[in-house]
């Protein structure tokens, strides 16, 4: 589908910055008229200012890391004519499933701990320092430095694939994408993976719009906030849950989480679909402080019927795994009340949490600006 960007995104362009935003530079692996031919080449040139730039990116795979660090607002455009095409579930409409014609891939598994951080493994990683992004171990993580500046405060990508596939299974943490003090857009993305296929860090805010998330193993995990809406969570088996979080505050002043609106979740393909009847959970808790809720979504067989389940330790009440209004054979209301694990909230519980504006906050639990929301996208549809 074409982004809030598309005349610049069109394909077929005498010239490819045509009906492009000014401090555009053009990517491609192929066409001479490009300014570089790697992306991170793109984005290693680019000042430290505030000025906002723009990477056109051309069809094609790019075999590469991304790697952002800057402040400035930075949007990634991949060329796309790609028509919407709706299919409906409930009342929401979603896309049709397709991928886009620019692939970022990153094949790279942290399997056995060959590296020393979940981090190295990323596709794309968006966050100021190589502190800031790392996940460290233990319940807390890695304790990020004192006065580490926060990154790019408006970080935006359209109608690219991020891909971390170098194994067809989980076999350790591989990042697609990890997002940490930073705000990050995706439109109509594609992230895949297998384990740990999008990673949002500490204070890392990252929003998800007509977005594909597939994977296997928690590969929904982070200790940030994550607002997946109108998407499509693609199980290419179950393991674990599909999200795993770590809250980093013991008084919940913030709404650090993982909330799902008007999404839906799938098996990625008819052959595994049979194989994962009634066995995926939707979450379980990487810590005490795990908080997640799916909201009005979409649950098809897959889902296990309690939704959540335990990690190895008991669930304590600093643990909110939730659904609301869920719906589809894999919604099991009566399963979910008795499992003792997954709350159900009802319309007074979700409205704390029922709107972006409402989970996107500052360190000490003040609303934050969401002005990096493109919501033009959001009001197309």
């Amino acid at each position: 589908m074409a982004s809030s960007a598309s005349l610049c995104q069109r394909t077929g362009k005498k010239n490819p910055l045509d009906d492009c935003p000014p401090r555009t530079i053009f990517v491609s692996k192929s066409d001479a008229r490009a300014d570089f031919t790697t992306i991170q080449g793109a984005i290693l040139s680019l000042p430290d200012g505030a000025d906002p730039y723009t990477i056109l990116v051309a069809p094609g795979e790019y075999n590469e890391q991304l790697n952002v660090t800057r402040p400035g607002p930075l949007t990634l455009l991949g060329v796309s004519d790609r028509p919407w095409k709706s299919e409906l579930y409930g009342d929401v409409e979603f896309d049709t499933q397709h991928q886009n014609d620019v692939t970022v891939r990153w094949d790279s598994a942290n399997h056995d701990a060959i590296f020393t951080d979940n981090v190295f493994t990323g596709a794309l990683t968006v966050a100021p320092t190589l502190d800031a992004s790392l996940t460290g171990s233990g319940p807390t993580g890695f304790p990020v430095p004192e006065g580490t500046p926060f990154g790019c405060r408006d970080f935006r990508a359209y109608n690219i694939d991020f891909r971390n596939e170098e194994f067809p299974y989980s076999n350790g943490p591989a990042h697609a994408v990890g997002v940490s003090y930073a705000n990050a857009g995706f439109y109509s993305c594609g992230l895949y993976g297998y384990q740990d296929t999008l990673y949002v860090g500490k204070l890392g805010n990252a929003y998800f719009y007509d977005t594909v998330i597939a994977g296997q193993t928690d590969f929904i995990y982070g200790f940030g906030t994550a607002w997946i809406e109108r998407s499509t969570l693609l199980l290419r088996n179950c393991g674990g849950g599909i999200i795993a979080w770590k809250g980093t505050n013991t008084s919940f002043v913030n709404k650090y989480g993982a909330y799902i609106s008007r999404a839906r979740v799938l098996a990625a393909n008819a052959t595994i679909a049979e194989a994962i009847v009634g066995k995926c959970a939707l979450g379980r808790p990487w810590n005490s402080q795990h908080r997640s809720i799916f909201m009005s979504s979409y649950l098809d067989a897959s889902i296990l019927p309690a939704g959540y389940k335990p990690w190895s330790s008991p669930v304590n009440n600093y643990t909110l795994m939730a659904t609301f209004h869920d719906f589809g054979p894999g919604y099991d209301v009566e399963a979910e009340r008795a499992s003792n694990i997954t709350i159900v909230l009802d319309k007074n519980g979700v409205e704390p949490y029922d709107r972006p504006e409402d989970v996107f906050l500052t360190e000490d639990g003040k609303p934050k600006n969401v002005g990096w929301i493109d919501r033009s996208v959001l009001a197309r549809k």
